[in-house]
């Protein structure tokens, strides 16, 4: 079939060229014999008949196609391919397209990236679309159909990127051991946390309370800073007290004491009775399920009236055994040390009901009461044992952090070789500083250890990542829901005018793009806050989380952190223009030196309500003053009149002031028919001809405003003086 369609196409060409060559041929012949001609005319006899026929002979037409088919089979034989069938040039294909791979929840900067483009061109390709452009950042996650939009638009197609088979991750947490044999069982010590309203005579207890105890040791004294100590009574028995304070911004730390706690001693004053964080002190007793004991203090004063106290608990069902309920009421007087062992006795008998026991074996369970940074000592945290016997050398874990155990001290900074359960102890050994109230266990090794921070770690990004997630898709069906509302306004318009108000809309969006956008013009105040513990920073925190007046001015918390105020914390503050509030820490000379030097401010307290007093007036400075308009004088238009001054006719305003005086420094507004139409200053002020400075009540005057205003009679011109007046925020913290 192929020799067939060669040989077809061989002769398609040889009937071509035979008729291009007999064309050629004809041409050449008829030229020639033309010249010919002329050259030599010969007379036309001597040519036969016929001859002046310009035709070729039949043997020159022969010779001529078979040199022309000579020649093409001599080419053909050159290229080495004879008669074949002829090929057709390629066809050029298409371009194509940059392939891009995508994956479900990329980030603006990673599709950027992928595309190898910038940030803008993400942004431009998001136009017209229902994502939210003024929300949008480099590091948002953009969902998949706008993913594949922006690959589209962009002249690219996408392709899925092979998905890792990310194994499940094997649980390595560390938990608590199963319930111990009663048998292994010992006796304890009862842990007792002191709680009640803030200035209800609980630290003046406490101060007794510790000079029984340094009485007892006759040498020593105990620290606050551990908030936790034994009391040994002369029965032998020991009581390990908690220390909580009563300041309402302590709410944290007081629900932490009672959930880690056996007994609550509720201190309420005899001549206040009640109040909000007695009632909160309850609440948190009930929540823990921890029985309580009522310490009436204040009982020596005048207006003491004990049974007032024990009839306003009812109101919150905590029922004395004077009144048929089970709890315990002891009148004391702490400051005169009067009725104390009373109230030890009754501790240690309720105690005695309730049968406290723990297991001295195996691993160590127990809870951190407090945390901080040490200077010598590094992180330290104040624990409170609940199982197992501590000793130099365990491993620890807490939360997020863990610990080999280098030194451990008691409430008196005694080194311990070994804590037991109820003893409160120093822990020294952290690598990183644990939160209060984290849950403490012992593990096998350090190794374990790892296992276990790492694995709390992946969890708590994993639930991060899910909370911002959550986050996202809440705020793009918000935009959803705005967007197409937006498409309903739009309906009735024609084509154009759509467009036209769509790209409008969106050219004011891009100008505010993430990255090109301005600094915002209102005001923020930065500031760093340093504290001596886990629980006053943390106590300090939720009091600014109250914070409810960014209208007026933003309170930015830049960083916060346990121990006295670094090099680092200075040039942070420097670097955001803010204040360093120190609670209970020191800032060194050399610190306040260099603070000095950047013009930074390091405020520092040791109460709470004084360092947010503080940063109140400091937000207050923030505001600008508020103008207040405060009237001088009025008076009223009687006649107009044009006056000649130079070149120039004035037109000047007779008046008659009805009230007040009219100072030619202040200011002057122009009322006509209770509308302000002019407000500036006077550019003269005169009774009869003469200049005046003021004109008081009943004289009349004229005034000129010195620019071209149309007045009549019966408007009315009222002089004023403005003050600035300070501003205050609203914010309320509660106390």
């Amino acid at each position: 079939m192929k020799k067939k369609m060669n040989r077809g196409v061989l002769l398609k060409l040889e009937n071509l060229v035979q008729f291009h060559s007999a064309r050629c041929q004809l041409h050449s012949l008829c030229c020639g014999k033309a010249s010919r001609t002329r050259r030599k005319l010969l007379p036309l006899s001597a040519f036969p008949e016929g001859a002046a026929q310009l035709c070729p002979s039949h043997w020159q037409r022969e010779t001529f196609i078979s040199a022309a088919l000579s020649q093409y089979r001599l080419l053909a034989t050159k290229k080495g391919k004879g008669p074949k069938t002829q090929k057709l040039s390629p066809i050029k294909s298409k371009e194509e397209k940059q392939e891009v791979e995508i994956w479900l929840r990329m980030t603006v900067a990673d599709l950027a990236d992928a595309m190898d483009r910038d940030i803008d061109h993400v942004y431009e390709a998001l136009l017209h679309t229902s994502v939210d452009l003024d929300s949008l950042e480099p590091d948002s996650i953009l969902d998949e159909s706008s993913i594949k939009n922006v690959v589209k638009k962009s002249g690219m197609k996408f392709k899925w990127a092979k998905l890792k088979s990310e194994k499940v991750r094997e649980n390595k947490d560390a938990v608590k051991r199963p319930p111990a044999d009663t048998a292994s069982l010992v006796p304890r010590s009862p842990v007792v946390t002191i709680m009640g309203h803030v200035d209800h005579g609980k630290t003046t207890l406490l101060d007794r309370l510790r000079e029984t105890q340094v009485a007892a040791m006759e040498a020593g004294g105990i620290t606050q800073h551990i908030g936790a100590f034994n009391v040994c009574l002369p029965s032998g028995d020991k009581i390990t007290f908690l220390d909580t304070p009563g300041h309402a911004a302590f709410s944290a730390m007081r629900a932490r004491g009672a959930h880690a706690t056996d007994i609550i001693i509720l201190v309420v004053a005899a001549e206040d009775g009640v109040m909000r964080q007695t009632i909160e002190s309850i609440q948190h007793a009930k929540s823990a399920k921890v029985p309580i004991i009522l310490a009436i203090n204040k009982c020596d004063k005048p207006e003491a009236d004990p049974e007032r106290v024990k009839r306003e608990l009812l109101a919150h069902n905590v029922i004395c055994e004077g009144y048929g309920g089970d709890v315990q009421s002891v009148n004391i007087s702490a400051l005169k040390g009067e009725n104390l062992m009373a109230l030890a006795e009754a501790t240690v008998a309720l105690a005695e009901v309730m049968e406290l026991k723990a297991d001295p074996k195996g691993l160590v369970e127990g809870t951190v009461i407090e945390s901080r940074t040490d200077t010598g000592k590094g992180p330290v945290t104040t624990a409170i044992i609940q199982r197992g016997t501590l000793k130099k050398g365990c491993v620890l874990v807490a939360g997020t952090s863990w610990a080999k155990v280098r030194l451990m001290f008691d409430e008196n900074g005694k080194v311990l070789s070994a804590a037991t359960p109820s003893m409160p102890v120093q822990i020294v050994g952290w690598k990183e500083l644990p939160s209060a109230g984290d849950e403490i266990l012992e593990v096998e090794s350090e190794q374990r250890a790892h296992e276990v921070v790492e694995w709390r770690r992946y969890i708590q990004e994993h639930k991060k990542l899910e909370q911002d997630m959550e986050a996202i898709e809440t705020k793009r069906i918000e935009h959803r829901v705005s967007y197409k509302k937006a498409l309903e306004s739009l309906e009735g318009l024609h084509w154009k005018q759509r467009k036209r108000a769509q790209y409008k809309a969106n050219k004011e969006l891009m100008a505010t793009r993430p990255k090109e956008r301005m600094e915002s013009s209102s005001l923020t105040y930065p500031v760093i806050i340093k504290g001596d513990v886990d629980g006053s920073v943390e106590a300090i925190l939720s009091v600014i989380d109250t914070y409810d007046a960014e209208d007026q001015c933003e309170l930015d918390l830049v960083h916060f952190g346990i121990g006295d105020i670094s090099e680092n914390d200075v040039n942070l503050a420097e670097a955001f223009k803010g204040t360093v509030y120190g609670f209970n820490v020191h800032a060194n000379k050399a610190i306040q030196q260099l603070a000095v030097k950047k013009g930074i401010k390091i405020k520092l307290h040791n109460v709470i309500y004084r360092l947010i007093d503080d940063l109140k007036c400091e937000l207050n400075s923030q505001l600008p003053p508020a103008v207040e308009e405060n009237v001088i004088g009025e008076a009223t238009i009687l006649d107009t009149f044009d006056v000649t001054v130079g070149k120039k006719n004035v037109l000047v305003a007779g008046c008659r002031v009805q009230k007040g005086h009219m100072d030619k420094k202040m200011k002057f507004k122009l009322r006509h028919h209770g509308d302000i139409i002019w407000q500036g200053s006077l550019s003269s002020l005169k009774h009869h001809k003469n200049d005046v400075q003021t004109v008081k009540t009943g004289v009349e005057c004229g005034l000129s405003f010195g620019e071209d205003i149309d007045f009549v009679v019966g408007d009315e011109i009222i002089c004023y003086e403005e003050r600035e007046i300070p501003q205050k925020i609203s914010w309320d913290p509660g106390f």
